[in-house]
């Protein structure tokens, strides 16, 4: 009989998860319920099949599968091209940045395509089973998603079988995501008489996204990343922001130029946001939908980040910013039932649909209010969001015609003074706030004239 070791056992205990891991996954939770049921359209060019990771990156697809994302996935194949041209002895041409395709190079596109299709299919199936997918059965389908038309004769160049997007499928590409199914997209279109065309991925990407009024529409580069003078990433951009960059470049790789003028033109004719990721960074995609900060470019018709009186389905994003701050004593505890008494007065920063940042304003009378739980989430401060905060908050009190502001605060009384405010007594507060104030805290008065000559500091 084999001997079991009591509860009580001092057998060596499993090792706990580490700090930083528990933490990448609680901050993920949000993002994953937010993209579950969403439609994604990603598109990798035929450049990321032949990489040592692209296994790797097929795994991770599985992933967003699992965990309720409806995935597109549009490939193109253009290296797979050359070599099926070489081996025939073929010459690739190229016109305005696009392949013309006559009929010898034609049978090398469908052959390319073809085996392409196969492989990523294969790696897809594979993935079954693996860690992190959940055991879910993932199925792929592909088909004749695209109608297409000839790009015909362009400044005296016959492209021949070289096309461009006429329409989409919508109705087998949502039956396909209805039924659980990731959709597999290849870089073919077809005529209404059976002809078949060879399609920038690019653009099938682009419009399928906006055929179907997809959420997200992810461009896994192999030029990198855009970046700023400081060489650091550029995270968000507007579609003005993004035209003004394509204006002000002209030397900018031809792969991030038409990932960029893509995301323009369908933020412009949709309301979707556009991911640009380097497909080099192990973990680079679940890392931008998945994390804050996120690892590449996003583009949006809007800034991401706004500003807007709090509703009550706020309150549990505003108690997870208040309570760090409550438990180091910075804030006030103020309980959840409290919050939605009081939720009227607070602002929330909201960054792709997470709060990130709030404020309260409590008037007293005309002549004076408190501005109080003022709070950032610990990955953006120190960007000028808090002063942007701050200045919403005084706004308010302007708008209501109050002409002095208040905080009370332990920690923070240089942030304060370096934006405008004095030092002043508890015999400066009101008298209802007088009577509530807590002597036990010993919280510092600062206070603001918003007279006609007092200016916002928005530095």
């Amino acid at each position: 009989m084999t001997d079991h070791p009591p509860p009580h056992s001092t057998t060596t205990p499993r090792p706990a998860p580490r700090p930083e891991e528990l933490a990448w996954f609680r901050g993920a939770v949000p993002y994953i319920a937010a993209h579950r049921g969403r439609t994604m359209v990603i598109a990798l060019a035929g450049e990321a099949a032949r990489a040592a990771e692209f296994p790797d990156l097929m795994r991770d697809l599985a992933k967003l599968h699992a965990l309720g994302i409806r995935v597109v996935l549009v490939y193109g194949a253009r290296p797979q091209i050359e070599t099926r041209l070489h081996e025939r002895g073929l010459k690739p041409h190229y016109a305005e940045g696009l392949r013309v395709t006559d009929s010898a190079a034609l049978e090398a596109v469908l052959d390319a395509v073809g085996r392409l299709r196969l492989h990523i299919e294969g790696l897809l199936s594979r993935s079954l089973g693996q860690p992190g997918t959940g055991n879910a059965r993932l199925r792929v389908a592909s088909g004749n998603f695209v109608t297409a038309r000839p790009l015909g004769v362009r400044h005296g160049v016959d492209f021949h079988y070289t096309g461009e997007v006429r329409g989409v499928d919508t109705d087998a590409l949502r039956a396909l995501l209805d039924h659980e199914q990731v959709a597999l997209v290849s870089p073919l279109g077809y005529s209404p008489t059976g002809e078949v065309f060879n399609l920038s991925g690019e653009d099938v990407a682009t419009q399928v996204a906006i055929a179907l009024n997809a959420d997200k529409l992810v461009f896994l580069t192999e030029a990198g990343v855009l970046r700023d003078p400081h060489h650091g990433v550029l995270d968000q951009l507007t579609v003005p922001e993004a035209e003004r960059i394509l204006a002000d470049h002209p030397d900018l790789p031809e792969e991030l130029a038409n990932h960029l003028k893509s995301a323009v033109d369908a933020c412009q004719r949709r309301d979707l946001r556009v991911h640009l990721v380097d497909r080099r960074d192990d973990g680079g995609l679940l890392t931008e939908l998945f994390t804050r900060q996120g690892i590449g470019t996003l583009v949006s018709r809007e800034p991401l980040e706004r500003l807007r009186p709090a509703t009550v389905d706020d309150v549990g994003g505003i108690h997870a910013l208040l309570a760090p701050l409550e438990s180091e004593g910075i804030l006030v505890h103020r309980a959840r039932e409290h919050l939605e008494l009081e939720i009227d007065r607070f602002q929330v920063l909201e960054a792709d649909g997470l709060i990130i940042g709030t404020a309260a304003l409590y008037p007293f009378g005309e002549d004076a209010a408190e501005i109080a739980c003022l709070a950032l989430h610990a990955d953006y401060r120190g960007s000028g969001r808090g002063d942007r905060l701050l200045t919403a908050m005084e706004g308010l009190a302007r708008e209501r015609g109050i002409r002095r502001v208040f905080v009370l605060t332990t920690r923070t009384a240089q942030w304060f003074q370096e934006r405008g405010y004095t030092p002043g007594q508890v015999e400066d507060l009101p008298e209802t706030r007088r009577r509530d104030y807590n002597r036990a805290r010993n919280s510092r008065v600062y206070t603001r004239s918003l007279g006609a000559d007092a200016v916002p500091d928005q530095s």
